[in-house]
């Protein structure tokens, strides 16, 4: 399934991320996209991105995300949004974390809408 609209991509990275599949979560983002999987560090690519996202999928949890807003300009759009994560590390300790995303996307030649930039610390 494919974004059709800037504010449907966190509900598709909800799911992938629910079903704890790796290759359509990695499917949201452009080839040379960036992530920031913590604060004041960036991968980009797919493949960084995939490397990234792996260690997410390993702490068993419930991710969440609510869209606050969206500033759309042709094909480029600015996404906000609040997200958290609860569950268990591994190990088995608990994990309660929580943020302000700010995310943008670009609507692609198919009209479908893929990840650019992905800050889910960058509203903190």
């Amino acid at each position: 399934m494919a974004a059709r609209k800037p504010e449907e991509i966190d509900k598709l990275f909800v799911q992938a991320f629910s079903a704890g599949d790796l290759e359509a979560l990695v499917a949201l983002y452009e080839p040379d996209a960036v992530l920031v999987p913590q604060p004041d560090q960036t991968v980009t690519g797919r493949d960084a991105i995939r490397e990234a996202l792996k260690g997410f999928l390993t702490l068993c949890g419930e991710f969440r995300a609510e869209v606050k807003s969206v500033v759309q300009t042709g094909d480029l759009a600015l996404v906000r949004s609040d997200w958290s994560l609860t569950g268990a590390a591994p190990g088995g300790c608990l994990i309660d974390l929580s943020g302000h995303s700010v995310e943008v996307v670009r609507r692609q030649p198919d009209g479908s809408w893929l990840f650019v930039i992905d800050n889910p610390f960058g509203g903190n």
